[in-house]
């Protein structure tokens, strides 16, 4: 009789977000753009990143996924002034791949991302609609829809 088996522990999804969370921050970091990771369970945007060079603050939000696959998330739900960064986490040992991507591009031009980033049911896309957009990390410095600017930035 042959032996079943075992089946691989689903991964949970919390830690996979906060690892590509942490890896964000630390890649903006590098960059001399600080980085302060939001906690909370209702949380509205996932780091704040402050960039001294430009004087603005942005919002980011982090999409994580341990492989190659889907990152699921709905197109009613983009916000247009966010800076998205999707992860593929990679095993270990192996660098992740950053994707960056300007709300903008997604708000305005879902068509770009596939037919199921607008899909009702299971929205999302595959990594390949987002790989033109690997380590364009540019957007941090010329991102001009900042969320937040600082008092007397501007003057």
């Amino acid at each position: 009789m042959p032996t079943a088996k075992p089946e691989k522990p689903r991964v949970d999804g919390q830690i996979t977000g906060l690892a590509g969370e942490f890896y964000v921050a630390a890649e903006l970091l590098k960059r001399d753009i600080l980085a302060s990771i939001t906690f909370g369970s209702a949380k509205a945007i996932d780091i704040l990143a402050y960039n001294p060079r430009t004087r603005r603050t942005i919002s980011v939000q982090v999409k994580a996924t341990r492989q190659m696959n889907v990152f699921p998330i709905a197109h009613s739900r983009v916000e247009a002034v966010h800076i998205y960064v999707f992860v593929v986490l990679n095993p270990p040992g192996t660098p992740p791949r950053f994707f960056v991507v300007p709300g903008q591009v997604l708000v305005n031009e879902p068509e770009r991302f596939s037919k199921w980033f607008k899909d009702p049911k299971f929205p999302g896309f595959s990594v390949k609609y987002v790989l033109p957009f690997e380590d364009e990390w540019k957007h941090f410095e010329e991102h001009l829809g900042a969320v937040y600017h600082l008092a007397g930035a501007d003057a």
